[in-house]
């Protein structure tokens, strides 16, 4: 039988490498986060009665933004999940709950507006001179500013 002293780095040098994975995740979802919303902010106007004219003109930018909006969610799980880690026994059920509850629901409102600008952009594209004057356009571009404007 081993003995547990021969181990080597393994359980404490997991438990080392914890606080500096949680500030390098945080780092990358705050600043993940901050390159989406500045994409999205550059590109898309404010208005959310707005013809749709960054549809041609800012599209690009917005795409972009929307293929990083993953990597910024399971950057925010990593954090989550190093900070919970780090914390340990010592973490109080109620802030657990809350903390973990919150980062879903954050996650799942980013996602969910993505999808929707993501929806506006392929429709945009699929037909354009359909989209410009639709309801359905209006109704999407609101539901996005809603979202990423009040909820998010």
């Amino acid at each position: 039988m081993r003995d547990s002293s021969d181990d080597g780095p393994g359980v404490t040098h997991a438990h080392l490498r914890t606080p500096r994975a949680a500030a390098i995740a945080g780092v990358v979802f705050s600043a993940l986060l901050f390159v989406v919303f500045l994409l999205m902010r550059h590109s898309v106007p404010r208005d959310p009665l707005e013809t749709g004219a960054w549809l041609h003109t800012g599209a690009t930018n917005v795409v972009v933004a929307l293929n990083l909006v993953p990597f910024a969610g399971i950057a925010l799980l990593w954090f989550v999940g190093a900070l919970r880690d780090k914390l340990g026994q010592r973490e109080d059920q109620l802030f657990s709950t809350v903390f973990l509850g919150s980062a879903l629901l954050l996650l799942a409102m980013l996602f969910a507006a993505a999808a929707v600008v993501g929806a506006i952009i392929l429709a945009s594209h699929a037909a354009p001179e359909i989209l410009a004057n639709s309801v359905t356009f209006y109704f999407g571009r609101g539901l996005a500013y809603g979202m990423i404007n009040i909820y998010v």
